[in-house]
């Protein structure tokens, strides 16, 4: 069975890099049947006043016949193939797109039975969440429909829920100027503006870029094109679709490094990155050379171009950061330095809320004295919080561009990334309906091509599934060992041998590396049995004989408890030593002896100091906390079995690297401060209650503030010892094994003891391990209806007279 889904993930990543290689960029990124729907629209007579039986860009045409799908709509959907409301404005753009040509009757009817069948349950689901495009667009498309003849009869009940639109678009259109600080501006709705607004030919040329669009707008620039037969907007609607023959984009021109970034960005949050290694780093040097270039260039101003670059350079900064590259927190804390932009951003925090969440997820990576990332956070956290304390009332309904991105901002404010873990990540990823979300656009998003996320969500689903398949075989070896070496069945203490395992296997990025998660798991295992044992079972004499019987590596003298201890460890070691020496050929006997042995000592000095009611000094303390805690205890023997190895390291026990022991204090201060009520009830001492004794006038508020604090500091330190080459410390692997282990104590401990607790962790081992996947893929490929397909040249397609555009342009 296991042979099957590598095969079936293999043949998958083929087929994948298949699609995405040597293929432009533009591709990855989903065609918009609205822009293309307006592109179709356009009359040659527009250029030239000689009515044209064919449209000037048959091309798009072509598209909107050939790309209806099954259930009658055109436009967006989400990653699992259901259609959102953009859906509703770009199927009207193109069956009015077919009507102006006179053509595709059937379909025509199938997108007229979606919008008027299919309205009401799109906008009950988002009724009071009505993004600002929509309330522009949507009106205006509903009665450029009628105006070219179609029909359109929405069920009586909706009736009072479109007026509330029309009269927001109202409000919308009284209230703001055709371009000031909202963004993006009225003026880039050309399209979709009545005809009884009246703009100038003045008001949409002085708008114009230097490439001849509006704001970039493909439809904006066609409509733009057909009022004025500016020769500026036609070359660049030219240009446009000589680039996107098979749809245009909802921008145009996009940044091709920021479409790659997306792609890689996809590759890591599904969990695929371990099958696209080369591919990505490939991308990510090119894309570091080409960073650093342009580190010194002026930054934008105008609010969309600010929005895609920040966008851009905080997605930049977070994966290269992330893959070991040095940049600057300024390559994306630029912002900062602007007042102007930073106003910008929050009186339009709803269109920045997905850059203000790539913001706040890049500031995750900080490092010791980054006061401009620890400013960026709180700012970026501000804006999306905004966001996320939004109510659907009549008088913020328009504010909710974001609905879509508002639970992925509310999981990132409420689980922090060093507390989150890989394989649960990957899962929410899964299953998450936006995860096809790239970017902003002008209406709705920028989305990864449904060819392209259909392939990745295959891959994600099958990888997935076969991770849990493999979970589950290696989590029953794991009871089964523990049971067998009596473990699981000590009678005092807690049973822990699951949460152990999941922990583990949720946290490591090794798809096929068992070895190495059977032996972290069975290591922490055997330490909270060995552990509770010196906590609360054994007498001192008992622990001095264990502890010494490790010492000499030689059980005899002992029995009961402690002997079950010692020979499940014996077995372990020489577990260990047989893998490494058959894999490195190096025996690592004495060095796994006496980490062990350091450990035990450790907790035999605490369990003398609880019971003979000894307070050390807090550095006292923490110098035995840290190897009590034996997170090393439990990285450096695994790490052996990395590539590359820690065999040519000559690591010492009790000798070790700052990131090693920087590994070993941050588990330990979580704990503490987690755990020290439940210690001072059973008369224990732990940093926080030293900090209260050492500190007369403080309160146990001030003792924990301290302690985060310290924490804080040594987790940016950590953090950049782990990303960062120049420290000649570990092997990577090795450093990246620590934080997967630092993020499973955070994972414990951020915001209670969920190791110590029996309930709280039971629904995410449930969904790593058992529960399979909801994923409603509904991708369902468009039905082109070529007998309807009339030939355009043919009398039955001249179009009817053309006014050029519903815009009406007032005398100058």
């Amino acid at each position: 069975m296991e042979l099957l889904h590598v095969s079936s993930i293999e043949a998958l990543v083929k087929e994948t890099k298949e699609v995405m290689l040597n293929i432009d960029p533009y591709s990855f990124v989903s065609p918009s049947a609205y822009d293309t729907a307006w592109l179709a629209m356009i009359n040659p007579s527009d250029s030239n006043n000689h009515p044209s039986l064919s449209p000037m860009f048959k091309d798009c045409l072509d598209w909107v016949v050939n790309n209806q799908t099954e259930e009658g709509y055109w436009g967006e959907c989400d990653a699992h193939g259901n259609p959102t409301i953009d859906s509703l404005p770009s199927t009207l753009a193109c069956v009015i797109a077919l009507k102006r040509w006179n053509i595709g009757n059937k379909n025509i009817k199938r997108g007229l039975d979606f919008v008027q069948g299919k309205a009401e349950g799109l906008l009950g689901a988002t009724y009071d969440h009505f993004p600002r495009w929509f309330t522009i667009v949507f009106p205006g498309m509903i009665e450029l429909a009628r105006k070219v003849g179609l029909e359109l009869a929405f069920p009586s009940q909706l009736n009072e829920l479109l007026l509330d639109i029309f009269y927001k678009r109202q409000r919308i259109l009284e209230t703001e100027e055709l371009v000031d600080n909202q963004y993006p501006p009225l003026l880039s709705y050309l399209e979709a503006l009545p005809s009884s607004f009246d703009i100038s030919e003045e008001d949409i040329t002085m708008n114009l870029s230097g490439d001849g669009s509006l704001f970039q707008s493909p439809a904006a620039t066609a409509c733009a094109f057909m009022a004025t037969g500016k020769e500026e907007c036609l070359s660049y609607l030219q240009s446009l679709v000589g680039r996107c023959a098979n749809g245009v984009p909802p921008t145009y021109p996009m940044d091709e490094e920021l479409i790659k970034l997306c792609v890689v960005n996809q590759l890591q949050r599904f969990g695929l990155a371990d099958h696209f290694t080369h591919e990505i780093e490939d991308n990510l040097a090119r894309l570091y050379r080409n960073f650093n270039s342009r580190e010194l260039v002026a930054k934008p101003s105008n609010d969309q171009d600010v929005a895609i670059q920040l966008h851009k350079d905080s997605l930049a900064f977070r994966i290269l950061r992330m893959h070991g590259y040095n940049v600057s927190p300024w390559s994306f804390c630029w912002f900062l330095n602007n007042q102007q932009v930073q106003a910008h951003i929050e009186e339009n925090y709803e269109y920045f809320s997905s850059t203000m969440l790539n913001v706040y997820r890049a500031t995750d990576l900080m490092f010791p004295g980054e006061y401009e990332v620890e400013e960026a956070r709180s700012f970026s956290r501000k804006v999306l919080e905004k966001v996320t304390l939004l109510k659907g009332t009549k008088d913020n309904k328009e504010n909710f561009r974001s609905m879509g991105l508002k639970k992925m901002m509310e999981h990132e404010l409420r689980f922090p990334w060093i507390a989150r873990l890989d394989h649960l990540e990957h899962r929410t990823w899964i299953e998450e309906i936006n995860t096809d979300i790239l970017w902003e656009g002008k209406a709705s998003f920028h989305r990864l091509s449904p060819i392209l996320n259909e392939k990745l969500m295959q891959l994600a689903v099958v990888n997935f599934e076969f991770r849990q398949s493999i979970y589950k075989n290696e989590l029953a070896e794991v009871k089964r060992w523990s049971r067998n070496r009596g473990l699981s069945d000590m009678g005092f203490g807690r049973e822990k041998t699951t949460y152990c395992y999941f922990s583990i296997a949720s946290s490591i990025p090794l798809p096929y590396d068992s070895d190495i998660r059977m032996i972290i798991a069975k290591s922490a295992v055997l330490i909270t049995v060995a552990d509770d044992f010196y906590d609360m079972e054994a007498s001192l004499d008992e622990l001095n004989s264990l502890t010494a019987a490790i010492g000499r590596w030689d059980a005899n003298g002992l029995s009961g408890h402690s002997k079950t201890i010692f020979d499940a460890l014996d077995d372990l070691v020489r577990e260990i030593v047989e893998k490494v020496l058959q894999q490195q050929g190096t025996d690592i006997t004495i060095f796994l002896q006496q980490i062990w042995y350091e450990t035990f000592v450790s907790w035999l000095v605490e369990a003398k100091w609880s019971r003979g009611g000894f307070l050390p000094p807090m550095d006292e303390y923490l110098g035995t906390g840290i190897v009590s805690i034996a997170a090393h205890t439990i990285v450096l023997p695994a790490s052996f079995l990395l590539n590359p190895s820690l065999t040519d390291c000559k690591i010492r026990a009790g000798e070790y690297e700052t990131v090693t022991k920087l590994m070993m204090l941050i588990p330990r201060l979580l704990n503490d401060i987690q755990s020290y009520q439940k210690e001072q009830e059973e008369g224990k001492m732990n940093y926080v209650l030293l900090y209260l004794k050492e500190n007369p006038g403080a309160d146990i508020e001030d003792s924990t503030a301290y302690v985060r604090e310290i924490l804080d500091k040594k987790w940016g330190e950590f953090l950049q010892h782990v990303l960062m080459d120049g420290f000649r410390e570990l092997p990577k692997p090795c450093k990246l094994l620590h934080l997967s282990i630092v993020k499973v104590f955070q994972m414990f401990f951020h915001s209670s003891n969920r190791y110590d607790s029996n309930t709280e962790m039971l629904q995410d081992i449930q969904k790593a391990i058992y529960i399979p996947l909801n994923v409603g893929l509904s991708s369902k490929p468009p039905v082109p209806d070529q007998q309807e397909y009339q030939t355009i040249n043919s009398p039955c397609g001249r179009l009817s007279e053309y006014e050029g555009s519903q815009i009406k342009l007032a005398s100058s």
